[in-house]
């Protein structure tokens, strides 16, 4: 099969088409041929060797979801058959033709969209239902921040928590940008390159702020939090560290929590795709939750939808097609 592959660390560059053999499915895994697959901001890391992939995924094949159509399944498979439609979550090896992983991690493509979309679903869709829904326990009726509203999980985030009833705000890097996360449904977008959201979102306050940024995000965080309030991270790209008063956590009764999905146990995965399932797939079947997609890529140009990621002048999801 044809796979892109990390040639050594470093830019977009380093990424190159080689022939892999197919790899083959255990008992409890699925293989799939991969019609589409999503690509993501951990893949750059993974590329510039700031990221590596848990034991047991691909060391050297990046890609996170996938959608495509089973070919094969494992002994114990009970849920799938040849044919299937299918979007995943991996920890590695979806920028290629073919790809194995838990039949747990697996979901349904709904019938109103194609595998293009269904590709952009899984690690967005898992990352926010975790983050936002199950860690910060976001409620109808409160107010929710997301930082980079734009991308991938930024309109991820804003679509969910309007649909879920919750009163959405946002931050972004352009006039176009913001504009896009009130279409999405926020209700306001800060412009961070011209404005200081702290000093906007102060007097609304906030109970719920999904952050993948840190650094001095992070003192601003957590004085927007009402009472009550949870911040939750799920990156640092502005520094890992930041300082704070305690006494405003203790003050406040504040919750700062944040996980890594990528390294989680199977079993969690699977679990999560269950409550995906549940929950997400009606607002996609009914149009209330819309996959996003910036650009297609064939899969030879991975190294350009890796460039474009970095310049960061999309607006939604990119992803890289086998033709």
């Amino acid at each position: 099969m044809k796979a892109i592959i990390i040639s050594k660390p470093g830019g977009p560059e380093v990424l190159e088409m080689q022939e892999r053999k197919i790899p083959e499915p255990a008992v409890n895994d699925v293989l799939i041929k991969i019609k589409a697959a999503g690509v993501n901001r951990p893949d750059l890391f993974q590329r510039a060797g700031n990221y590596p992939p848990p034991p047991g995924a691909s060391p050297d094949i990046p890609g996170l979801e996938v959608a495509g159509t089973i070919v094969t399944c494992g002994a114990n498979v009970s849920r799938w058959k040849k044919g299937d439609r299918v979007c995943a979550l991996l920890s590695g090896g979806g920028y290629a033709e073919y790809a194995v992983v838990d039949a747990g991690q697996c979901m349904s493509i709904p019938d109103n969209i194609d595998e293009a979309e269904a590709c952009t679903i899984p690690e967005t869709v898992f990352t926010v239902w975790n983050n936002v829904f199950q860690r910060g326990r976001l409620a109808a009726g409160e107010n929710f921040l997301v930082h980079g509203g734009s991308g991938g999980i930024g309109i991820t985030a804003i679509q969910l928590a309007k649909a879920f009833g919750a009163n959405v705000f946002a931050t972004a890097g352009s006039k176009e940008k913001c504009e896009a996360c009130i279409a999405l449904g926020a209700i306001e977008c800060v412009n961070y390159k011209e404005k200081d959201f702290e000093e906007v979102f102060i007097k609304e306050g906030m109970d719920v702020i999904l952050d993948m940024v840190g650094g001095d995000y992070i003192p601003k965080n957590i004085n927007l939090l009402r009472p009550e309030g949870r911040l939750v991270f799920i990156n640092a790209v502005g520094g890992s560290r930041g300082e704070f008063d305690v006494r405003t956590i203790m003050k406040k009764r504040l919750t700062i929590t944040g996980s890594m999905l990528r390294a989680r146990e199977i079993s969690f995965k699977a679990a999560l795709a269950i409550e995906v399932e549940k929950n997400v797939w009606p607002l996609i079947e009914s149009g209330k939750f819309k996959p996003i997609i910036y650009r297609r890529f064939p899969l030879r140009e991975a190294a350009a939808a890796h460039a474009l990621m970095e310049s960061s002048e999309h607006i939604g999801k990119i992803v890289l097609m086998n033709e």
